[in-house]
């Protein structure tokens, strides 16, 4: 019997090493994670707002329309999946709700966050957070989810490092450890002696959010390790990334030129998509009684 996707994230986490993880935002960019050789992959609220709904993410994509994209990633890609729950949609009773549907749609570990909804991205303005008391209440919530048969990791983010600075960050992080969180992740620290203090003073398994020009600074994945995290998040490198080629395309096409050096091959893109996998599992059941 396989492993579930839980499993097989306690297991990467249980080695003495860190791992690179790109975030996701659809079926697609989730199967290129794995196939590039990642071993975990996030599915970005920030990437999967903008890609599913065209808006950004400020609390206006909701549960349901997370939870499908939740069951479009899980089943795109054999990688554990984490998932951003945002807030957990609600009360304490939400949040259980939340995460049992996370896990059923398959994802490996859900992140729950102490902000006031609706969320605001990690490293942009209007950032607001609950009182300490609400937001270990949520962990609990998500922990007892889990207790109760959710096969699924929690991942408990504090963004108190902006409203009220690195102590309360650090003590909020403290808590919702001793609360049952697996995977610690204190938003946005402002320098590199801030995130060696944050693993200094909480031990634990902890995630570092490195976002193209936002304000944590951009360390190796070797430094990042050397200071004591076990998972570094890209939350919008393949979001850019798609977003810029699509944006050169048009303009490409717009301005009467096609975009040909900007493109895969045709044969490329069918193997990226899996038709080259498609066809060779097609083959093994057709009819070659001739």
């Amino acid at each position: 019997m396989s492993q579930s996707p839980a499993s097989r994230l306690r297991a990467l986490l249980a080695e003495p090493r860190i791992y690179m993880m790109p975030c996701c935002f659809d079926g697609l960019s989730a199967k290129l994670v794995g196939d590039a050789g990642f071993d975990i992959t996030f599915m970005s609220g920030f990437s999967t707002a903008a890609a599913r709904i065209g808006a950004p993410d400020t609390g206006l994509i909701s549960y349901g329309e997370m939870l499908d994209s939740a069951r479009d990633v899980a089943a795109a890609t054999p990688i554990p999946v984490i998932g951003d729950g945002d807030t957990g949609y609600g009360n304490a009773l939400n949040v259980k709700r939340t995460v049992k549907g996370y896990a059923q749609a398959g994802m490996a570990a859900i992140m729950i966050e102490d902000q006031v909804a609706p969320k605001r991205c990690g490293h942009t303005k209007g950032k607001l957070v609950v009182d300490r008391s609400e937001a270990v209440e949520r962990i609990h919530a998500a922990v007892d989810a889990r207790k109760e048969g959710a096969d699924i990791l929690i991942l408990a983010r504090t963004d108190a490092r902006h409203t009220h600075g690195l102590d309360e960050a650090i003590e909020r992080a403290a808590a919702f450890k001793e609360a049952g969180a697996d995977i610690l992740f204190v938003e946005a620290p402002k320098s590199r002696e801030e995130m060696e203090r944050i693993c200094k003073d909480v031990p634990g398994c902890h995630m570092a959010n490195l976002l193209e020009g936002g304000e944590t600074p951009m360390l190796s994945p070797a430094e990042l390790q050397e200071i004591g995290f076990s998972i570094v998040a890209y939350p919008l490198t393949l979001l850019s990334a798609a977003t810029r080629a699509m944006v050169e395309a048009l303009a490409d096409l717009k301005a009467g030129r096609h975009p040909d050096d900007k493109l895969l091959s045709f044969p490329e893109l069918r193997r990226h998509v899996g038709f080259d996998a498609y066809y060779e599992e097609e083959a093994r059941y057709s009819d070659t009684r001739d």
